[in-house]
Parts: structure tokens; sequence; C-alpha cells
């Protein structure tokens, strides 16, 4: 990411006390930063601090002659790779989603030409507020990505989601940001359908469990089978559509008719989703693993008398469905995630979704006596912005062709 340019404006809110080290980060990657104020924001971190960190004035005036002689607005909002808003608050995101201009900030945003990245944040019930959440709608069909928010305490005392994403987990939106829209695939013969309702539109599924290394011959994984995952490739297939099948190491073979990418690691499934993209349609049902191993042995690991287990370094692994579901350009018309739960699910699942910003989530149990893991049932529940709603258990098969009925309907 060297040489890459962030336009960074910092909204009004509590939250911009996360940005000082957001910027250190950023810098941290090679990457230059223009900081940019609003009036409320100065309430929240200094212009001091902030240039400092950043290396570079702070800009936070729309009427400032000695920049404004030269359209000075313009010219940052032109100059940048990326635009970052953090925090976004609710005023914000009101005046993106309305094409408002009335101060350095808001012209800048209305000016660019640049793909733009908001981390939200504000109270939980700011952020509830259907103004917000059709703000929201607004701007993700406008191409703005979203990071966030998170769910936790507020500093008002509240709890829910409002709070700014981590610095870290915001960076890791950025890298994403950056990474050049990859051409489309080419229509393979094997892996076109004829008619259907989905014809013409292409599909992304994940699917099976990752394997991340300990040693050569130990992995951490899960019990996924890669079942339910195929079947939803075959039913979309049914219907039409070209499927890409990114699989990780899966007990039962990919299905006929689809492109196949076999995988690995979670990071491998990743940079196989992105080679894949773009598409109408993404359906994360992979179980992907929530972490790896940063210290994993090259030989096999082997008892030293002790008594004790080798120490392992453990780091999170790529959120592969909210970097989807934040693309912006690139982002599938349809996301739909998977959540497996093993108490509380339909709650679990929709804060996952709301998380992780896709537009469906399919939740289920995966209890030790639900019998979904490895076997040939699902009962679930699909969460989206109309609500929850549950479905009888069957077979897994009948959940995918519901599930890709569903789809289709959604995309007429």
């Amino acid at each position: 990411m060297d040489g890459k340019r962030i336009l960074l404006i910092i909204g009004g809110g509590i939250a911009a006390y996360k940005v000082p080290q957001l910027i250190r980060l950023i810098r941290a990657e090679g990457m230059a930063v223009t900081p940019v104020l609003t009036s409320a924001a100065a309430q929240f971190t200094t212009p001091m601090t902030v240039s400092v960190l950043a290396g570079e004035a702070v800009h936070d005036g729309l009427f400032d002659i000695s920049t404004e002689a030269e359209i000075g607005h313009i010219q940052l909002s032109r100059n940048a790779d990326l635009v970052v808003v953090a925090p976004a608050t609710a005023d914000l995101m009101a005046k993106m989603a309305n094409g408002l201009a009335d101060d350095l900030a808001s012209t800048l945003l209305l000016a660019t030409d640049k793909q733009v990245l908001i981390a939200p944040a504000m109270n939980v019930r700011m952020w509830n507020h259907p103004a917000t959440q059709r703000n929201l709608q607004m701007l993700r069909q406008d191409g703005i990505q979203v990071i966030g928010p998170d769910e936790g305490d507020m500093a008002c005392g509240e709890f829910g989601a409002g709070r700014m994403s981590e610095p870290e987990d915001i960076l890791e939106a950025i890298r994403s940001a950056l990474i050049p829209v990859s051409q489309p695939l080419k229509l393979l013969p094997e892996t076109k359908v004829q008619g259907g309702p989905l014809a013409g539109r292409h599909a992304v599924v994940t699917s099976g469990p990752t394997h991340e290394p300990i040693d050569p011959v130990r992995y951490i994984a899960n019990r996924s089978s890669g079942a339910q995952g195929r079947a939803i490739a075959e039913a979309l297939r049914d219907l039409g559509a070209r499927v890409t099948f990114v699989t990780g190491p899966a007990s039962v073979a990919p299905p006929d008719g689809v492109k196949v990418v076999q995988v690995e690691t979670a990071r491998e499934m990743r940079d196989a989703v992105d080679s894949a993209l773009p598409a109408d349609i993404a359906v994360m049902a992979a179980a992907v693993a929530d972490w790896r191993v940063t210290n994993a042995a090259d030989h096999k690991m082997k008892k030293d008398g002790s008594g004790q287990p080798p120490a392992l370094e453990m780091t999170e692994n790529p959120d592969i469905l909210a970097w989807v579901s934040r693309l912006g350009l690139k982002r599938p018309e349809l996301v739909v995630g998977f959540a497996a739960e093993t108490d509380d699910v339909v709650e679990n699942a929709t804060a996952k979704r709301r998380r992780k910003g896709c537009d469906w989530i399919v939740a289920n149990d995966v209890s030790p006596d639900s019998g979904v893991m490895g076997g040939q049932h699902n009962a679930v529940t699909v969460i989206r912005d109309s609500g929850a709603q549950m479905w009888p258990r069957m077979p897994k098969g009948d959940v995918a062709r519901r599930l890709a009925q569903e789809i289709s309907e959604a995309l007429q």
C-alpha cells in the first residue's frame, strides 16, 4: 500500500478518540494521510494532535482563502486514492445520503470521484432509527463501503450497535478497498446453463471448513461437511446462474456444472472470492476458522518430555463475509451470510447480520444434539430487513432449493 493517499474525514463523536491510533496504523502501512476535521470533531480531538500524527496540516474550513483561491476542496477530493470517514456520525451520513454540502467535509464527499469508506459511530437508538437506516441503505446503493458499527457499551451508558469499529478493523477495510477491481471472469462453456430465472447472473458460493495449519500434520478446523454449501451451488446452477464454487477441504464432492476453486485456509478463500468477483450473488456458506496460528511449525511438533503443550500464537483470520458486504462498487447485489449458533440463535444471528453488513443471514442451530454439522437435514431461520422467518426442518437440498428460489425472486 506504499504511496497511497487517504483523505481522512473525522466526524464529531466521542469515537474520534480512536482516530490517532488509526492514523498511526495507516502511516505504518506506508500510506499518507490528509486529515479533515469537522467543527464538531475539534471538540473531541485536537487539530494539533491529528496534524502531528498525520505529518500534514489539518483542513477544517471551507472558506480558507489560502486554499480556496485554487478551489482547494476539489483538489483534496480528487488527490486521494480513498476517502475514509471515521467516525461517520448520523449527521454526516444524512448529508452524504441526501447530497448536502454546507461545510468542508460534506463538500469534499459530494465533490469526490474516489471510493468512500465510512465507519459509523453513534448512540444505539440513533443507529436503529429508521432515518439512519434509510440513509445507510441509500449510501450502500450509491457504492459507499461501510465498516461496522460494532456492538458494546456506549459512552452514554447504553449497550448495543453503534460503537465505531476498532482501528485495526478499519485498516483491514482500507486494505480491501484499495485492492484493484478484478476483471470479469470469462464464461466457461461447462458452467453455462441455458434458461432459468437466474440466467445471466453470476453467483459466488463458499462452502466447507477451512484448515489452519499448526504444523505439517495438524490443523485447526471445524465439523462442517460442506453439504449445505454444495446443495446451494447446485440449486443456483439449476436456476440458470453461472456459479463459482469456492470450497475448503470438505468431506463431500463438489457439484458438477460449476467452476470449482479448492482452497485450504481462510486467507486463500478470501483471495479466491476476490478473484471470482464481480458477481451478482454471494452466498457465504463456508465455516471459516476465526483464528489461525502465526507460529505454525514447518516440521511435526513432538513432545519434549516436559508435560507442557507447545505455546500457539493466534491471530484473527480475514472476515470474508464482512469484507464482501462492504466492497462498494465490487459488492454483489445480494450478499447472504450464514450464522452457526449454539444458543440464542436468532438474537445472535440478527446481531451478526447488522455487524457484518450482509443483506440476509441464514441462521442455524449447530448445538451437539441438532445433527446439523455433518448431517443431512437443517432447520434454519432467514433474517432480513423485514424480520426473521423460521423454516421447518428439512433436507439440506430442500433448504438450498428454497433459498435459491427466494434469491431469484429478490433479484427480479
